[in-house]
């Protein structure tokens, strides 16, 4: 490719060039999660009565514009994910999730039949979208369907149980700079969406029947999660409201997926507790790991529980589930965020790198999600454009080396690693190991 000074285009090719260790699949993976992508209306699905698998708002927008300012994309969802491959930089095949944004220099559109990538109006890579799984095509009992209930994310790989639609971290004051999730449930009740707030457990047990009966072969892990709970939901604190899930789903399916739970991180006990109730990982996020990032970013992870505590706490799991099924997630990102982040991309990166080093000392390895700045967010609506890609490009460069440092594999629980293999969507971590 050649593209003019000062262009999206040059900007990307200029990173590729510049990271040759990166490998160009990722660079641009990243690019397109923090940039989103604009859909032709030839482009979008039938929802569920076509042949591609369509977006199924798992637990956040993940949408660079609100619902109501997606046009065509409102009514004609979009693909959950795409696959690249090919083009000017003979690609292999990246899986990326998909982030709309109708104001993106990235276009999907129908040319001679079949879908292309372009940026800036050139032409890039070719897109496969995920085919609708029979699973899909079969209602509930009550009539809801299994996207809405167990939606499967990661190409299929992975089932996602969003069991709580709701965060109780509520406000200015509690909820996390970056996050969405109550704005999202909002915005799907007033467009009239099934979006059920609290799914029972006998719906998720019959959707699951659904997926073991018709599944292909695709898929192999759960995540339990959903909004953090500080009093109860159900009359049940964290621990209990969110293994009710795990312990129902093992005794009906034994083993059949490798389970694992998001939720804050709980004193050791509630982690025992998961353990007992069959969940092999656990994902106690973290978000961003400078002290006073951390207490701005997420006040109610810091007023509930606290910074030090929660890395105590992650530590102590890690006795209970072993290192390597710790895996805490931080927003790719946010560390650079408008107005309290930090001025430049070295900063960013030491201080990122501190907390990898912090956590792999102790054979725990963190993960990421690349940082999508969506607009109804206090962190999005001040930082349109996100974090600078070359940030995103350097942390995935960062990470490899830190796992090499502290001698520790790719965390479990997410498929293949390696570009051209990888299926991870929300970043390109798993693609450059």
């Amino acid at each position: 490719m050649s593209a003019t000074v000062g262009t999206r285009s040059a900007l990307v090719e200029d990173l590729v060039l510049r990271y040759p260790e990166i490998p160009a699949e990722a660079v641009l993976k990243e690019d397109l999660l923090r940039t989103g992508i604009a859909f032709d209306e030839a482009a979008l699905t039938e929802n569920l009565d076509g042949e591609v698998k369509p977006k199924s708002y798992f637990i956040f927008s993940f949408d660079q514009k609100p619902l109501t300012e997606l046009g065509a994309a409102a009514v004609q969802r979009p693909p959950e994910e795409i696959a690249l491959s090919g083009g000017p930089w003979e690609l292999r095949r990246t899986i990326v999730s998909v982030r709309v944004n109708p104001d993106s220099p990235y276009r999907v559109a129908r040319a001679e039949g079949e879908l292309r990538l372009s940026l800036e109006g050139s032409d890039l890579a070719k897109v496969t979208t995920p085919p609708m799984p029979e699973y899909y095509r079969h209602t509930l009992s009550n009539g809801k369907t299994v996207m809405e209930t167990a939606p499967t994310i990661e190409w299929g790989y992975l089932i996602y149980l969003t069991v709580l639609r709701l965060c109780q971290y509520f406000g200015a004051k509690e909820e996390c700079g970056f996050c969405d999730i109550n704005h999202n449930w909002r915005q799907h009740r007033r467009a009239g969406r099934p979006y059920t707030g609290v799914k029972p457990v006998e719906d998720v047990l019959e959707a699951l029947a659904l997926i073991d009966r018709y599944d292909d072969g695709h898929t192999h892990a759960y995540t339990l999660t959903g909004g953090s709970v500080t009093s109860t939901v159900d009359g049940l604190p964290e621990a209990e409201f969110y293994g009710r899930y795990a312990e129902a789903i093992e005794e009906r399916f034994p083993g059949r997926w490798i389970g694992k739970v998001v939720a804050q991180a709980l004193p050791k006990a509630d982690a025992q507790r998961f353990k007992d109730y069959g969940i092999s990982i656990y994902h106690p996020n973290y978000e961003v790991w400078d002290k006073r990032l951390f207490s701005l970013i997420s006040p109610g992870k810091e007023r509930y529980v606290g910074r030090e505590e929660w890395h105590r706490r992650i530590l102590d799991a890690a006795d209970v589930f072993g290192p390597s099924h710790v895996i805490p997630n931080f927003v790719a990102g946010v560390e650079l965020a408008r107005p309290f982040g930090f001025d430049s991309i070295d900063e960013a990166i030491a201080s990122t790198v501190e907390g990898l080093d912090y956590f792999m000392s102790h054979g725990v390895a963190p993960r990421f999600t690349t940082w999508c700045p969506e607009p109804t967010t206090p962190l999005g609506r001040d930082n349109p454009g996100g974090a600078p890609l070359e940030y995103h490009v350097r942390l995935l460069g960062e990470y490899r080396d830190a796992l090499a440092r502290h001698d520790l594999q790719p965390p479990p629980g997410y498929g293949e690693p390696g570009t051209g293999r990888a299926v991870f969507s929300v970043s390109s971590f798993m693609d450059v190991l």
